[in-house]
Order: structure tokens, then sequence, then C-alpha cells
């Protein structure tokens, strides 16, 4: 029963501004905490409720904040989780989807050889092609990128909502594709 519970709280609520526009896509636990201290507004419900002992909460799909929120040039922090959302879950060299824990982060140019932990040196890939690869350049062993590493955009971030949003019909109104 708990972990029903929690795999309610961390289901995906996309976030809006006050203009509608979608800025985030948070887990439903802080979603509720927004709506309740007041600083958003449910727009959308998934379905399912969360209970206390005296009070039963719809867990919301959506939400709008109250308040404009400008938001600066958003960047993500560089991070293994944010590699994989990027790199959609795909190796990047054999094109297969695989889940997190079958993908390793590889640098394009080993550190070895002077290569760079950034965005634009690391990318998803999977333990036969990160052993093949070992401590050369992807040229020297005959794999070929899929694309080229970037950093985590705005565009991405709209483009990762974009594909929640798929899952969600509720959030497609918000999303424009």
């Amino acid at each position: 029963m708990a972990e029903a519970s929690e795999r309610l709280l961390q289901a995906p609520v996309l976030v809006l501004n006050a203009t509608y526009e979608p800025i985030n896509v948070t887990a439903a636990r802080r979603a509720i905490v927004l709506v309740l201290k007041g600083n958003a507004i449910t727009e959308e419900e998934n379905g399912s409720f969360i209970h206390s002992t005296r009070v039963a909460f719809r867990i919301p799909s959506v939400i709008r904040l109250t308040e404009f929120r400008r938001i600066p040039h958003q960047s993500r922090p560089l991070s293994r989780k944010n590699i994989l959302i990027r790199d959609r879950y795909t190796c990047q060299f054999c094109y297969k989807a695989f889940p997190a824990s079958e993908l390793t982060l590889d640098h394009i140019i080993p550190r070895s050889r002077g290569g760079h932990t950034d965005w634009d040196n690391l990318v998803a890939c999977c333990h036969a092609c990160n052993s093949r690869k070992g401590n050369r350049l992807p040229e020297e062993v005959g794999l070929t990128l899929r694309r080229q590493p970037r950093p985590f955009t705005l565009h991405t971030s709209r483009h990762i909502m974009r594909m929640l949003g798929r899952s969600d019909q509720r959030w497609r109104k918000y999303l424009f594709y």
C-alpha cells in the first residue's frame, strides 16, 4: 500500500506559468505542496487520490502558478540522469533503447586523451558499445554517433515535456505541438 502511494507521489505533473506557458515537469508530491501553499492552482487532475487520516486529495496532472515567474535562461546540471534523458535512454552508437540500469556514460574523447566531462563530450552508451570503444575515439573502432551531443537547453526541456505529454492526454492542450 505504501509503495502505491509513493508511486502516485512520483507521478509527473506539468507546471505552467501564470500565463499558461509550460515551464517544468515536477513530481506530484511537489505539485501538491505548491497547491496547498496557494502558490499554484490545479488545472487538470490525473484521476487518483492520496489519502490522509481526514482528507482525500486529488493528484494533479497539470498545475498553474498563481503568480507569473520570470524564467531565466534555463540550464540543467550535468548529471547521469540528465544525460540519459537528453539521449532518450538510447545508446548513441548502436541506437538501441535500454533501461537506465543497462546504460553507461561514455566520454566521446576519452579522458585519458584529454577529453573533458561536459555536455558536449558525454553520451549514453550501452555496455557492449562502451567495452568495444574502450579508451579510443569512435572512428577508430568503426562507431558513429547518432547525433552530436549538446547541452540541455530550454528547447530540450520543452521537447521532453512534449514527449511526456504523449503519455498524458491532459497535457496536450498546454503543449505546443
